[in-house]
């Protein structure tokens, strides 16, 4: 302990910690205590009411005391704890991807509605989309493309901690300009929030996830006209593109599909109602 510092428990360091991020203005503070304790005191999340009247030993006092700091400088837990899970599994995150979003777990499970044997992921980020896949569909194999090199890094640490890496292929790529051959399924999250919203993000996403992940800084529509546009030369007949979009893209997106020839174009909604992923599929013939 710290000279001067007054002795704790583990509930009463959270509960000091909880305040000071109220006091901040940071909603669900005592989650996010919960979460940072967890992670100081090393332990699995189902553990930590076995030590709340525990005494905190100091050494950990000064991790926690570390984490919360961060977090009420509106850092993300996710980004403090250098990870977070999606669709159940662990991605580690890093400054050069986008953190994973709950709301992307949607289009991994309307991938997985469908068969694919082998799926493209443009702008794969983290690798969350394709590796998870991968992960539940055993013999599917993957390539996975981004413009960013240190993104890539970071898809390939995750491939290798998930046991996917063998079967995927990591390409630097600006959209679709070094990718080959057909594939029956094509994923993607592109970059879709218009420059004119950037100012209105959260402190969170503004500092911390990579503005060249949130933006095309034209008019967020840059990466589905790209999909849209070489949906037919990369798909098998019967194939299908899934792509996330933000919630007032619809109609833009399924224009953009139709006039490529897509059919069978379906919009499905996140888990609050709003538009999130939109579908479409090349005709067989």
């Amino acid at each position: 302990m710290s000279e001067g510092a007054t002795p704790e428990t583990v509930q009463q360091a959270m509960t000091r910690a909880a305040r000071s991020l109220d006091e901040l203005g940071l909603a669900y503070s005592m989650r996010d205590v919960r979460r940072l304790m967890t992670a100081a005191l090393a332990i699995k999340s189902d553990r930590l009411t076995l030590h709340l009247r525990d005494d905190l030993p100091p050494e950990v006092r000064i991790v926690f005391d570390a984490f919360c700091a961060r977090r009420g400088k509106r850092e993300p837990v996710s980004r403090i704890l250098g990870g977070r899970l999606f669709f159940g599994r662990w991605f580690k995150n890093s400054s050069h991807v986008l953190d994973p979003r709950p709301e992307t777990e949607i289009l991994v499970e309307r991938a997985l509605q469908g068969d694919f044997d082998n799926v493209l992921d443009i702008g794969t980020g983290s690798g969350c989309i394709a590796l998870t896949l991968l992960a539940e569909k055993r013999d599917a194999t993957a390539i996975a493309t981004d413009v960013s090199p240190d993104a890539l890094k970071t898809a390939l640490e995750n491939a290798v901690s998930l046991e996917v890496s063998d079967r995927v292929t990591f390409v630097v790529s600006d959209w679709f300009h070094s990718v080959d051959g057909r594939f029956d399924l094509i994923v993607s999250n592109p970059p879709y929030i218009h420059p004119s919203e950037m100012n209105a993000l959260s402190p969170e996403v503004a500092q911390c996830d990579p503005h060249l992940a949130l933006t095309d800084f034209v008019d967020g529509l840059t990466g589905y006209r790209e999909i849209a546009a070489q949906a037919r030369g990369h798909l098998h007949p019967g194939g299908r593109v899934l792509v996330e979009i933000g919630p007032t893209q619809a109609k833009a997106v399924q224009k953009l599909f139709v006039n490529a020839g897509l059919v069978s174009i379906a919009v499905h909604p996140d888990f609050d109602g709003r538009d999130r992923v939109v579908e479409g599929f090349l005709p067989d013939s």
